[in-house]
């Protein structure tokens, strides 16, 4: 009762999240350079065959029951704290008599936050993360030609869940659909508690969906409107602007990733994952270029943390 009360006086902060934060910042600042948030690639299985992902391409074991129950205890020794399931499709990922419901609920004892990415063609009932991203890539035409899959059962599935603060939408912005991207957004609006954006990397099988910059930045300039205009893009305005010419310094040893053979990873997303050995130049992911901010102290990118990830 008196924690709870503490909390409430000083605005909700979780002030042992905050501490802990600071140490982590400290720690970094005198070299131990540990991660903080990891995703964890549950299989490559999936029922849709999406132009702009090359994982579905790559058949191979999927993570199992067991080794799940023990990487999660050494990810949180390593530091993480924050967890998001991928795919493939994480919905599909089975052991036997378990399930995706498992493997959120074991993992919500280890980490502050867990979050999957889904591609919305399966019910989202059933599991209890923090967060479930919900990748929508264009209305109906466009989005069947890009993910295989007409919008429509994508928005019945979160039509059932609509209100809830833990469904957001996530849009990949590529050369296939960079035109309808305002109009999208206002009309997800209605539908999600927010929406992310990331833009397309020219994987070796799509290169063709890479956006020039002209248009990526005609894009982001939209988009910090929109912003400005009330719709929940959730990326912050500095990583928004950031994102326009990739200036930004990248704090990539704050991610790891763990494939579904087991293999970790600690560092750049595309680490092992393309033959591009300079990738950053190309980079569009918004959520290191988040995390990087943060790390720097920008105040909108530790706003949007707090607010989207709830780490303090």
């Amino acid at each position: 009762m008196v924690a709870a009360k503490t909390e409430e006086r000083l605005g909700g902060i979780r002030w042992d999240r905050a501490f802990y934060l600071l140490r982590y910042y400290l720690r970094a600042r005198r070299g131990k350079k540990d991660p903080i948030l990891c995703g964890v690639k549950l299989t490559h299985r999936c029922n849709l065959r999406c132009r702009q992902c090359p994982y579905w391409r790559r058949p191979g074991p999927s993570l199992t029951w067991k080794q799940l129950e023990e990487l999660f205890p050494r990810l949180r020794e390593r530091g993480i704290r924050i967890v998001i399931f991928e795919g493939g499709e994480p919905f599909l990922w089975r052991d036997g008599e378990y399930t995706l419901r498992q493997v959120v609920d074991l993992a919500r004892r280890y980490f502050w936050t867990v979050g999957v990415t889904t591609n919305g063609t399966v019910d989202l009932n059933g599991v209890n993360p923090n967060l479930i991203w919900v990748s929508i890539d264009g209305f109906s035409p466009t989005n069947a030609v890009l993910r295989g899959t007409p919008l429509e059962p994508v928005l019945a599935n979160i039509e059932r869940y609509r209100g809830e603060k833990r469904i957001f939408a996530n849009i990949t912005i590529s050369r296939g659909n960079w035109q309808e991207i305002p109009d999208l957004v206002k009309f997800l609006a209605d539908y999600v508690a927010g929406i992310t954006i990331q833009f397309f990397y020219p994987y070796p099988e799509s290169e063709d969906l890479f956006l020039p910059w002209e248009e990526r930045r005609w894009v982001l300039d939209r988009l910090i409107e929109l912003k400005r205009q009330g719709y929940p893009l959730a990326d912050s305005y500095a990583a928004l602007e950031a994102l326009k010419d990739n200036r930004w310094r990248c704090e990539s040893w704050m991610i790891a990733n763990v494939e579904p053979d087991g293999t970790f990873n600690h560092g750049c997303y595309l680490l092992n994952r393309t033959d591009d050995t300079n990738p950053c130049p190309r980079c569009g992911f918004a959520a290191h270029t988040e995390i990087s901010l943060a790390f720097q102290l920008n105040f909108q990118a530790l706003l949007t943390g707090r607010k989207i990830l709830e780490v303090f």
